[in-house]
């Protein structure tokens, strides 16, 4: 952990950090981790897959005529079910000519292309850098022109500029949530803008969140 500047000690007993691999580290201790010392450590796939790993036949025609519309598109699925796996198989399907931004909270997408401009937030640390939220790099990537407007995954108040942004020219974008279905992947997308914007009205959100994504895979 000491390369990342972060502690773990009994005052701060866990931590969530990135190694310089890229691999994600969580860690809990003594007096959280009640039967001792807990380490897990995520590395993320160095390739990516193509589409057809995924589906075949007709559905392989269908998502390719989703990328070449330009259709935004919202890509569910619960924890580990391979949604940033198939993210990165609908992205190769795109003209690799296009300008393709992709904002994470932990870098994580893998695409054999160029063209391709990466951003990742930033947590407050204990010397008092601020936070770079997922939101403000929403708002960052817009004005980078993109071609494809990635969000690795909805999670706050990022989705209120992520919607706006599909909403006001933005088309071909691509983002993803946890949902355990299609349906339940609208209404989480409800939930979150709810969130981020209380004083809307239900009917508004739902506007707004039809109005913006096209499909949801």
């Amino acid at each position: 952990l000491a390369p990342t500047g972060k502690r773990l000690d009994r005052a701060t007993p866990i931590v969530d950090a990135q190694l310089a691999d890229g691999a994600r580290l969580c860690a809990v201790v003594a007096p959280v981790a009640v039967d001792g010392t807990t380490v897990s450590i995520r590395r993320h796939r160095r390739r990516s897959f193509g589409i057809e790993r995924f589906t075949g036949g007709d559905t392989i025609e269908l998502l390719r005529e989703l990328v070449a519309r330009r259709l935004n598109v919202l890509v569910t699925g619960a924890t580990s079910s391979g949604k940033t796996s198939l993210l990165g198989a609908l992205l190769g399907l795109a003209d690799p000519a296009d300008l393709v931004v992709i904002v994470e909270d932990t870098s994580e997408l893998v695409l054999d292309r160029s063209h391709v401009v990466r951003l990742e937030a930033r947590p407050a640390t204990t010397d008092g850098i601020r936070p770079i939220a997922l939101a403000d790099l929403v708002r960052a990537a817009m004005r980078l022109r993109p071609d494809r407007l990635v969000v690795g995954e909805f999670r706050g108040a990022e989705v209120l500029a992520m919607v706006d942004a599909m909403n006001t020219g933005h088309d071909g974008s691509f983002a993803t949530c946890h949902a355990n279905g299609a349906v339940d992947g609208l209404r989480r997308v409800e939930t979150l803008v709810m969130q981020a914007a209380p004083s809307w009205p239900l009917a508004a959100i739902r506007r707004q969140v039809t109005r913006s994504l096209d499909a949801v895979v």
